[in-house]
């Protein structure tokens, strides 16, 4: 469990740092904080603690209902000529996106083909990537079956926790 302490220093270190984005998760707990600033605004940390075996619900920081309808308000209208709700996306097409921040590698090691190229197909749990953080190589792993349609970043490239890899036109 986090004390409001804790949650008070993370908050200090998190405005000090240059991260946009912090999350920490454990059994009991999950805190993500985030930086969001617009027009000198700031959001609230959210926190959320998972139900309890005793069945005790969900509790959240009485803040967080705030900062979650925030999220959701559009920031600004559309631009003139542009459609007011974009496209749906095709629902046979899934995006994996990167589950952490890192260090986009395609292979193994440099001498070694691609996990993956267009038009390969996956099955659900099969290796795609690996993404290094902090000395530590993470296989990423397709969570449904298909074919690759599409390499969205680079080999070697930086990406952003969520940030969109592949895209697998599904069966």
């Amino acid at each position: 469990m986090i004390t409001i302490q804790e949650l008070k220093e993370l908050m200090k270190l998190m405005d000090r740092s240059s991260l946009g984005l912090l999350e920490l998760e454990s059994d009991q707990v999950k805190v993500r904080i985030a930086k969001a600033e617009t027009a000198g605004q700031q959001q609230s940390p959210v926190i959320q603690q998972p139900a309890a075996a005793s069945g005790v619900a969900s509790a959240a920081v009485p803040a967080a209902a705030q900062v979650a309808a925030a999220a959701e308000a559009p920031l600004s209208a559309p631009a003139p000529g542009l459609p007011a709700h974009p496209p749906q996306p095709d629902p046979k097409l899934h995006t994996i996106t990167a589950p952490l921040v890192g260090t986009f590698y395609a292979s193994p090691d440099p001498n070694t083909k691609p996990y993956v190229q267009i038009g390969d197909r996956v099955k659900p749990g099969s290796t795609v990537c690996i993404v290094e953080a902090m000395k530590l190589f993470n296989q990423i792993e397709a969570e449904v079956g298909g074919e690759i349609a599409e390499v969205l970043v680079k080999n070697g490239q930086m990406v952003e926790f969520g940030q969109p890899l592949f895209t697998l036109r599904t069966e």
